[in-house]
């Protein structure tokens, strides 16, 4: 049940209708700003810690190998606190789990750039993936629950904003460094703008409660079948993604044979693409509907990997990559949506669910993909990779909950 309180007030003060309806738009457009800022404010966050990696690994003194290692302890946070992230937001509200972990999160970005050694680097993101793991479960819930006023799809927008933070966060970071500041003084900076952030929009964030009916629930219980197939599809598109963030420079280099600067075009491309997608998402959603988008995205994931594995040059390689960012674009965020409104679990928890399967592809695919490259090719692993697509699109065809 979501709690209005301003708008409940002012429809008995107000003495015409239009009055109310015009201080019901602007309250409303307000509430998806500030959810829309908490976005921002996970992405800048994450990106501003991303954008000093290699200023860190050089600092640490710390070889290709030894860094690989220490990354995969964000992902081990976020997998740690994964099975209480939804319960939580459950238990005590999106909105109050959103400011407290979005803080911590905040607080965690400064004590990586205090590590001094690779422990100290290792447990600094295992607390960040922690704290970001609960606050992405809490903000996605928000973003339900704002769809659910505004009764339209808006999911898209709000990934659209954390992608551009992602572009703000790595140009910051350029400016940081011309600045020759060091990562410790850069994430101070950046966590106090987060923290003004939330303080400017907390009251604008959504108050609501669980209005499904509780039941006794045995220690270990079979997941939503819908769930598990929305994390499968999620898995897939998720996987395409994570090898387009971690591979797509190396194959503009090993494979397109890019000249110099131009080894960042895949990258690049692929993210502007990615974000524009994510904000025009909800427009296609609501002319073509979730179904047809969701086929479609899963086609264009395919198409766009199979061009750049079939014309491995400069212009067709970045055009294709611009394709598999539209592809991956609403994919999420849609599943997302969907998720959130399913009737038999709360929304925290339904959201956990999907990520977690979800999630599994981030981590997989660019580990497979490198395994199957010293198999066989580079090349080759990005065809299997686009098979994913392909799947995506089958397997939303075969369910019925989708509209």
């Amino acid at each position: 049940m979501i709690n209005l309180n301003f708008i409940n007030w002012f429809k008995t003060k107000a003495k015409y209708k239009k009055t109310y309806k015009n201080a019901k738009a602007s309250y409303l457009n307000r509430v998806r700003w500030a959810v829309s800022m908490f976005y921002f404010g996970l992405g800048l966050c994450f990106s501003t810690w991303a954008s000093r990696i290699p200023d860190i690994k050089t600092a640490l003194h710390l070889g290709s190998g030894d860094l690989g290692l220490i990354l995969f302890a964000l992902p081990v946070g976020q997998l740690l606190v994964m099975p209480f992230s939804g319960k939580l937001v459950t238990r005590f509200g999106s909105h109050r789990i959103l400011f407290i972990t979005l803080f911590f999160y905040a607080f965690s970005l400064t004590n990586i750039g205090l590590a001094t050694n690779s422990w100290q680097l290792a447990l600094a993101l295992v607390l960040f993936g922690i704290f970001g793991n609960v606050c992405n479960i809490a903000l996605n819930t928000q973003g339900v629950y704002a769809e659910v006023l505004f009764k339209k799809t808006i999911m898209g927008s709000f990934h659209g904003t954390w992608s551009f933070a992602g572009f703000t966060g790595a140009f910051v970071g350029l400016g940081m460094l011309a600045l020759q500041l060091s990562p410790y003084i850069h994430f101070i900076i950046v966590a106090g703008i987060v923290i003004l952030i939330m303080v400017f929009n907390y009251k604008f964030l959504i108050k609501a409660k669980e209005t499904l009916v509780t039941q006794k629930k045995k220690l270990f219980t079979k997941p939503d079948k819908e769930l598990i197939w929305y994390g499968v599809i999620g898995f897939c598109c998720m996987a395409s993604e994570g090898v387009m963030f971690d591979w797509s420079g190396v194959y503009f280099k090993d494979v397109v044979k890019a000249p110099g600067a131009l080894v960042i075009l895949g990258y690049t491309s692929f993210m502007i693409m990615m974000a524009s997608g994510r904000f025009l998402g909800d427009g296609l959603i609501y002319k073509f509907g979730k179904r047809k988008v969701l086929q479609i995205s899963g086609i264009m994931i395919s198409i766009g990997l199979f061009t750049s594995v079939f014309f491995p040059y400069l212009i067709p390689s970045t055009l294709a990559f611009m394709v598999v960012g539209l592809g991956v674009a609403s994919v999420v965020p849609t599943l997302y949506s969907l998720a959130g409104k399913n009737k038999t679990v709360p929304p925290g928890e339904a959201l956990t669910i999907v990520s977690s399967v979800s999630f599994l592809g981030f981590l997989l695919g660019p580990p497979v993909i490198g395994y199957i490259a010293e198999l066989s090719s580079l090349r080759f692993s990005f065809a299997f990779i686009g098979i994913f697509g392909f799947m995506i699109a089958l397997m939303v065809s075969k369910i019925k909950e989708i509209e």
